[in-house]
């Protein structure tokens, strides 16, 4: 075959411009990996080297550990509460990365007091400790803000090698109606450092999966901000504590609130007075 023609190569070059274009709009929706190119029948370099570093971004969040006792200065200058911190059986960071069901248990609950609150908050490190060191303060200090009026709240508790499930048995020691687990979730490679928060009314030992919910891709300015959860969060325990029980019977609506409110006032001032 012949060499391509100018006229060919010209075209060749506009398809690809074009091919980019689509694909770059396309990104500012999206941080996962889309249209990356190729060079040949390999990725282009840059991408193969953001890739690299972004599986190590993944890593070091969850193998570098949360420095509590700075973690705890920070929570307790908020005004809560001075911060209890405890464990889950899990020994160390390789034994809770194997051993999930070691990570649902607590090795010592003895500092933690009963209060009788309506709300207790666990700072979890999860799978990602970097998340809660990112993440955790603001995000308390938004649900705070939201709640604090309507309900009591206990101090909050941090806990380490922590899996979802440890929240039941902090908070039934706590003696809350209603835990609020703030937990880094698994990083991948788009998201290092997310954080999601699991509401399980009636908290006790043994509640499954399917009695919580979770609000997740907390991690602002890319994720969920921190009083958009918030919101959704007050709504679910209001719908909770009205229902009787959280998990799949207990829905968000906090959107639906939204747009009947903005309905609801656009058409007001057109409506006649009630007699």
């Amino acid at each position: 075959m012949g060499e391509p023609t100018s006229s060919g190569r010209a075209a060749a070059s506009s398809d690809d411009a074009v091919a980019q274009e689509f694909w770059r709009d396309l990104r500012r929706n999206t941080q996962a990996r889309i249209g990356l190119g190729r060079t040949g029948d390999a990725l282009p370099t840059t991408e193969i080297l953001e890739l690299r570093a972004a599986h190590a971004a993944a890593r070091d969040a969850v193998h570098v550990p949360l420095e509590v006792d700075i973690f705890a200065e920070q929570i307790a200058s908020m005004g809560l509460g001075d911060p209890v911190t405890v464990t889950s059986m899990a020994a160390d960071r390789s034994e809770y990365l194997r051993r999930p069901d070691l990570g649902r248990l607590p090795a010592d609950l003895s500092g933690i007091e009963n209060h009788s609150a309506d709300i207790g908050f666990v700072l979890a490190d999860g799978l990602s400790p970097r998340a809660l060191t990112d993440h955790g303060a603001g995000l308390l200090t938004a649900l705070a803000d939201e709640l604090t009026d309507r309900y009591t709240l206990a101090p909050p508790v941090i806990a380490t090698q922590a899996r979802v499930a440890l929240g039941d048995h902090i908070a039934e020691a706590m003696g809350v109606r209603t835990v609020l687990v703030i937990i880094g979730e698994r990083p991948g490679l788009s998201v290092a450092d997310s954080l999601g928060i699991y509401l399980t009314h009636l908290p006790r030992p043994g509640r499954a999966d399917a009695e919580r919910n979770c609000i997740s891709n907390i991690h602002p300015p890319d994720g969920l901000t921190y009083a958009d959860a918030a919101r959704v969060v007050a709504g679910l325990v209001a719908g909770a504590r009205t229902l009787g029980r959280s998990g799949v019977d207990l829905k968000d609506t906090s959107r639906i609130d939204t747009l009947t409110s903005s309905e609801t006032r656009t058409i007001a001032p057109l409506e006649a007075p009630a007699p």
